[in-house]
């Protein structure tokens, strides 16, 4: 994992990811569009009434990182758009969102939705 990364951070001790997110409720359609300082920027289409978008964003990364939404919980930040979320799962996990970030570093266009995913 890169050192220079501030928005995920991966424990092996207790095999938990925990992702910085910027959150943007009311989106056409869920993506990850890019870095938003120093956290993951999440467009969510879904309002921010009555914890929809809490419950759309756990599903869309359920689906584009390939974990159950059981292994997803946000940990704080749930009534606002600053969040952080920790995601259960092994070095496997950590790898992917580490790739996620190089290709982000790397190209600030990429915008990456579950389908854009393996």
């Amino acid at each position: 994992m890169s050192r220079d990364s501030t928005w995920f951070r991966y424990d092996t001790a207790a095999r938990r990811l925990t992702l910085a997110l910027h959150a943007q409720p009311g989106a056409k359609r869920s993506e990850i569009t890019g870095l938003h300082g120093d956290a993951l920027k999440v467009r969510i289409a879904a309002p921010a009434v009555d914890n929809q978008a809490n419950a759309a964003l756990i599903g869309f990364l359920s689906e584009a990182l390939g974990v159950p939404k059981s292994a997803i919980a946000i940990r704080r930040g749930a009534i606002g758009r600053r969040k952080v979320v920790e995601i259960a799962g092994g070095p496997e996990l950590a790898a992917k969102v580490a790739a996620l970030a190089a290709s982000l570093i790397t190209n600030h266009d990429s915008r990456i939705t579950p389908s854009t995913q393996e």
